[in-house]
């Protein structure tokens, strides 16, 4: 596996992550921890270092199992966690008061077995918080030796600078592929500018882009994808074209769909780092094959060509959750 730095920060990862949500939170019940722990020290003996959590994911439950999996190779792996919501809840709203960091903090310290928490993001920007206490609060994290780098997740442009300005920021974790382009309109040059690197999360579509699901798939009821206007049955099947078009550029180049979207976006700048996420050995390899495909000048030109007539239908997220987002 190669390895990407994130930005000016000169914290090193592999240049493909692994997104730890989805094994215990969102996407339908938890995977059974042992499997869920094989999975992620399968990720790790592929080359996999840069792992992602978040104490919003099942209340800590996450956080723990990856303590778990990474605690025999801790000192070679980066973990990347988040702060930010009420008693560890995204339905109970944003909560970024330098007392509730300090305490998610120490909180995850202990659930990850470890004495460092490598990158600590904060999940969404705290209306009701100054950005630049969220950023100095970290900052004495950091020269506490508790946090090593600041990131922000969801972050828009003002927020970004404003935190940058008081503790650098090493990262910005958003979601950004083939379907959802909107960083590449200010996001990504203020980042450019800023020495700061971008995690893309969901960058395979919340799974759209494998392929895997049409109108006719059906998802667990405590499958967040049921609320995302985007996976409609309507908006699925208006939106299958995408899915066609991306199948024929990766049967070109003999690769899946997923490898296709995947080098589409380690192709875009040295220091994007995509996270996909997944519960299945099968999915990972292939994912992990994403890392060695390059595509040239011509493939992103026939991939621009041909998908760029193609517009996405439905919004990425309920009204309620998209207000959180981009502020």
């Amino acid at each position: 596996m190669q390895t990407r730095t994130l930005g000016a920060s000169g914290l090193q990862v592999s240049a493909l992550g692994l997104g730890c949500m989805g094994l215990s939170f969102g996407y339908g019940p938890a995977t059974e921890r042992q499997a869920a722990i094989r999975l992620v020290r399968a990720a790790f003996e592929r080359g996999v270092t840069f792992f992602d959590t978040a104490e919003a994911y099942a209340q800590g439950a996450n956080e723990a199992l990856l303590g778990e999996a990474l605690a025999p190779v801790r000192d070679r792996v980066v973990i990347a966690t988040k702060f930010g919501f009420r008693d560890g809840d995204a339905s109970q709203g944003q909560d970024s008061r330098p007392e509730r960091i300090r305490a998610v903090a120490e909180a995850s310290l202990k659930r990850l077995r470890t004495d460092r928490i490598d990158l600590f993001y904060q999940h969404r920007v705290d209306a009701e918080v100054p950005m630049e206490e969220v950023a100095g609060t970290v900052g004495e994290l950091i020269r506490q030796g508790k946090v090593k780098h600041f990131g922000l997740s969801e972050a828009g442009v003002e927020s970004i600078r404003r935190a940058h300005a008081v503790q650098p920021v090493a990262a910005l974790q958003s979601e950004y592929s083939l379907w959802w382009r909107e960083p590449e309109r200010e996001i990504l040059p203020l980042l450019e500018e800023l020495g700061i690197g971008f995690v893309p999360f969901s960058p395979l579509g919340k799974g759209f882009l494998t392929g895997a699901i049409d109108a006719g798939t059906s998802f667990d009821q405590s499958d967040f994808r049921n609320v995302v206007p985007r996976f409609s049955a309507e908006n699925r099947r208006a939106n299958q074209g995408l899915v066609d078009a991306l199948g024929r550029i990766a049967a070109a180049r003999q690769a899946t769909p997923a490898q296709i979207a995947l080098a589409w976006l380690l192709a875009r700048k040295p220091w994007i780092v995509p996270i996909p996420g997944t519960t299945k050995l099968h999915r990972l390899e292939e994912n992990l094959g994403a890392a060695d495909i390059t595509l040239t000048a011509d493939d992103l030109g026939t991939i621009e060509a041909a998908l760029s007539g193609i517009a996405v239908q439905g919004d990425r997220y309920p009204a309620h959750l998209q207000a959180r987002v981009g502020r």
